[in-house]
């Protein structure tokens, strides 16, 4: 056979999840073979050859027990489709399809990915059963066991109707279904049929199915899954070398190595990214733009690839012309590792990366404002000198917790510097009303704390951001007067006033902020004055869901105009269905804003992934939780397999809560440590995390326990008090509890745990209290979910409901 010298191959989306059940040692043989294959495809032990009646696939040895299964796209491009053992290759190629999908334009290749079950029972190297040498014709299936005709006095269960008995094939092909999978989809009359269909289904097409099964309409799933990756221009299905260069083609991008794949579990956002994000990630915005999204859905994954594009079409350079931006420390070093392995140092070359309170302080030294040698303070020693000051005073008019929120919120939020400005200032969102009178009396408490940090030396991080913004202000301020003034005069050069030759630009060309929510207003307002308004200034992601610190903002107000650019992610691909029910009911009821004086919601938020139902878990005291705690991870690392250790976590309210289950998991010899800002300890690894609910930001774990969730812990007790006193703060302080409940439960990617001593948190669904009260232990609940034995009619609900 002649084949091109260059050969490409890429790897179909499908196979990737086959791929990564394969035992260690196949996967090694896989990573030689790439290379062999690109190299020369002819080589003899490769023994690529076509299969008998297919003229695009073909096949090739990896070693002498597996074989790759290529899908031949035309010239020297090739798919890896599918790994099969040698004696397997011919298995059900009948099913065998490909296609070019009429609305997204995408090559579709399915029929090739084994069943679940199939998938599940991978033979070791070596133990392969006897069934004929490779190439020879399937065996006929036995005989099915003869069952005696029902008697006609036997009453006979009518069979169930089709799923989608609402739908006729046009409604599907609308949608986006799979020509070739049409008739199958009508046919289903059962949840298994479906997942069993799904499995091996196009990506599109399992979405779409899903999502109607889910309850969803014709018309939602149109507009929210459809429409976003509908092909721009007219459809030619016979154009297959068209069709793989679009974005909805779900294959590596490139001709990409498959070592990431190989051996990185958490590595499949490198390469394969949903056409919507793709998308996201390409566009011309003329002006900020958002990304909205609940966890797992791909925002920071979207972030990262759009600074890899925007670096891309920088002019030639070696200025720091990105910033790449987050709340979080560690979650700021995490986003340098991602890019470094996503783009190569070349791009990393070209990004500031840093949290923004290290940002805030490099503005105000260089700036000269440094606060003279002002050592700041954390939040909890802030409420403390709140505290302090109120009782020396006398003072009990207001609460700290109020003066505090208020300070922050209003007062440095919006860079306010006087009186007269306070008594103007914009208070939305803070519920309770004060007189001009009032604002008087917070003032002057305002201006004495300010003075009292003073004395002693310490300022807060809002302080520090909000002279950064002043500072940044002022000096943008001074590159648009001068930017009017040679535009006046025809110069060409803005000078810093010293006159020398270095020209006083904006410091960025573009702002990408990770886990927007959480910024305060003076951190916008620093942003926006980095950065000339302009095409592709600011790209945000985040989700108001996931708040979990202080920090309210209108974006509208601040400068950073996202109407009309403001896209929402749907598709979580950490989380299963099951856990994902459970986590949206931690929700409750709630109004979330949209960081923009709206709402956000979560609605058609949903997976494609299935597990074990959440298990939800209380217990007499807390000794007994943690000696729950201790049974439930002993299980799960004496289940692993000898060549990986499954990551495991553990989740609490406190220090104190963290500290006793540490503990408790080393005494009974399960190695733990506890996560710091930085992670844990180096060398614990692969320990059992333990950490407080809010160290878990940004981070994923395969099995996730979140413990002492109990009445008084969470929320905390105090809480209480602010309910008739400061409702407003009261509803903000639920919220955040709820939001750091949510974080926390969405980590998991296999399976959850959630457990209390005592009374469980009020925040905890019911029907999730009821359930544990039934007395159902882990292991009958888990078969239940293996089997789709789910109450209320089995799998599929709609987004909020609890699973």
């Amino acid at each position: 056979m002649s084949v091109p010298t260059k050969t490409t191959l890429r790897l179909l989306d499908k196979a990737d999840k086959q791929i990564r059940k394969l035992p260690q040692s196949v996967k090694g043989a896989l990573y030689d073979f790439q290379y062999k294959f690109r190299e020369n495809p002819d080589a003899a032990g490769l023994r690529f050859k076509q299969l008998k009646g297919h003229d695009k696939l073909f096949s090739a040895r990896i070693n002498s027990d597996y074989r790759a299964l290529l899908f031949h796209v035309g010239g020297g491009d090739y798919i890896l489709v599918g790994v099969r053992a040698r004696q397997h290759v011919y298995d059900n190629l009948d099913r065998f399809r490909y296609e070019v999908n009429q609305v997204t334009g995408a090559l579709e290749i399915f029929g090739i990915v084994e069943s679940r079950e199939s998938a599940e029972e991978v033979p070791a190297p070596g133990q392969t059963p006897d069934k004929g040498a490779e190439g020879a014709s399937p065996e006929p299936a036995a005989e099915p066991d003869l069952q005696p005709e029902p008697s006609a006095s036997e009453a006979v269960e009518p069979p169930a109707a089709p799923l989608f008995a609402d739908h006729t094939p046009e409604r599907f092909r609308a949608l986006g279904v799979a020509e070739g999978l049409i008739d199958e989809a009508l046919a289903v009359r059962t949840e298994s049929e479906l997942l069993e269909l799904v499995y091996g289904a196009p990506a599109h097409t399992e979405e779409v199915l899903l999502a109607l099964a889910d309850g969803r309409d014709f018309d939602e799933v149109l507009k929210e899954i459809t429409a976003p990756v509908t092909a721009a221009e007219p459809v030619d299905i016979s154009d297959i070398s068209a069709a793989l260069a679009r974005p909805t083609t779900r294959v590596t991008t490139s001709d990409t190595d498959l070592r990431e794949v190989l051996e990185d579990d958490f590595s499949a956002w490198k390469v394969f990214l949903h056409p919507t994000q793709h998308k996201l990630v390409k566009r011309t915005y003329r002006g900020p733009a958002r990304v909205s999204g609940g966890p797992g859905t791909g925002k920071t994954i979207v972030a990262l690839h759009r600074v890899k594009h925007l670096v891309e079409n920088l002019p030639p350079g070696r200025s720091k012309a990105v910033l790449l931006t987050t709340y979080n420390t560690n979650l700021a070093a995490d986003l340098r590792h991602r890019l470094l392995d996503l783009a190569g140092q070349e791009v990393v070359d070209r990004v500031d990366i840093v949290n923004i309170d290290k940002l805030s302080f490099r503005v105000v030294n260089e700036s000269g404002q440094g606060g003279h040698g002002r050592r700041p303070i954390s939040d909890t020693q802030v409420g403390r000198e709140w505290r302090s000051m109120l009782t020396e005073l006398g003072e009990q008019r207001w609460s700290p917790e109020f003066l505090e929120d208020e300070w922050n919120q209003v007062i440095l939020g919006q860079g306010i510097r006087s009186r007269s400005e306070y008594f103007r200032a914009r208070r939305a969102g803070r519920g309770r009303r004060i007189s001009r009178a009032q604002r008087a009396e917070i003032w002057q408490l305002v201006e004495r704390f300010t003075m009292r940090l003073e004395e002693k030396g310490v300022w807060t991080f809002r302080q520090v951001a909000q002279a950064a913004a002043r500072a940044e202000g002022e000096r943008a301020a001074k590159i648009v007067a001068h930017r009017e003034k040679e535009a006046r005069e025809g110069g060409q050069f803005l000078h810093r006033p010293d006159q020398t030759a270095t020209p006083l630009r904006f410091r960025y060309r573009h702002v990408v902020v990770d886990e927007a929510q959480d910024l305060s207003s003076a951190h916008w307002t620093l942003l926006r004055a980095m950065v000339d308004q302009g095409e592709n200034d600011i790209f945000l992601v985040g989700d108001a869901h996931q708040r979990i610190y202080d920090n309210r903002v209108s974006l509208g107000a601040l400068g950073i105009n996202i109407r009309g650019r403001s896209s929402r992610l749907t598709l979580s691909y950490r989380t299963t269905r099951e856990i994902l029910g459970s986590a949206l009911g931690l929700l409750g009821e709630e109004e979330w804003d949209d960081l923009d004086d709206g709402t956000d919601t979560l609605s058609g938020y949903r997976s494609v992934l299935r597990g074990p139902r959440p298990v939800f878990r209380g217990s007499p005291t807390w000794a007994d939780e943690c000696d729950a705690i201790v049974e439930w991870a002993q299980r799960l690392l004496a289940g692993a397999g000898h060549d990986t250790v499954p990551s495991v976590a553990v989740a609490a309210p406190t220090k104190e809560e963290v500290d006793a289950v540490q503990f408790a998991l080393n005494k009974a010899g399960v190695r733990a440590a506890s996560l710091g800002k930085e992670g844990p300890p180096s060398g614990f690894e692969q320990a059992v995390h333990v950490g407080t609910l809010h160290r878990f930001k940004g981070l994923e774990y395969q099995h996730m326990a979140i413990a002492a969730v109990s009445e008084g812990l969470v929320p905390r007790a105090e809480l209480e008090g602010l309910r008739e006193g400061d409702p407003d703060r009261y509803r903000h302080e639920l919220q955040k509890a709820r939001s750091t409940l949510f974080v926390a439960a969405t980590r998991a990617r296999d399976s959850l745990v959630v457990s209390w001593h005592g009374d469980p948190s009020p925040l905890l669904p019911p029907k999730a209290v009821a359930g544990s009260a039934e007395g159902t232990d882990q292991d009958t609940k888990e078969t239940e979910a293996e089997d789709g034995g789910f109450e209320d009619g089995g799998l599929f609900k709609p987004p909020g409901a609890l699973i």
